[in-house]
């Protein structure tokens, strides 16, 4: 199976949090590197590194068959050459259910590779409680030479 090609770290990151949303494991994983230095920390869990184990630990999450909803705000972007850092807030909703759940923090790094732009890192934790701001829902670039 031929891996997709994302042109832009934002190709990349909109790719990641579709196969979130529609539980596929195949195209959540389409957007990873192939690098066992690659790590992922979930909510409130350990650091996992390596393809094999990302690729179990989304298999476990998605098997949860929980419909969720992203909505990314204050997006904060770090946009080397090679290397790109986007830092956000996450609003997830579930299907279903009235409220939503506490905002998450997550930073996603983009490395380009020979096959277009590739996840190395996904961090997710808890914001502290009632996170707001005044910032606008437009992202912050920062473009590095």
């Amino acid at each position: 199976m031929k891996k997709a090609l994302f042109a832009t770290p934002q190709d990349a990151e909109a790719a990641f949090y579709e196969a979130l949303v529609k539980r596929d494991l195949d195209a959540m994983m389409d957007v990873w590197a192939d690098d066992d230095d690659m790590y992922c920390v979930h909510p409130g869990g350990a650091r996992i590194t390596g393809v094999e184990r990302i690729r179990e630990s989304w298999r476990q999450i998605f098997a949860g068959g929980q419909d969720l909803n992203f909505r990314l705000r204050e997006q904060q972007i770090i946009h080397t050459m090679m290397l790109a850092v986007h830092s956000v807030y996450e609003d997830i909703s579930i299907a279903g259910q009235p409220r939503m759940r506490q905002p998450m923090i997550a930073t996603n790094v983009y490395q380009r590779t020979e096959r277009g732009w590739r996840m190395v890192v996904h961090h997710a934790a808890a914001a502290p409680g009632s996170v707001k701001s005044d910032v606008p829902d437009e992202p912050a670039t920062k473009t590095l030479h």
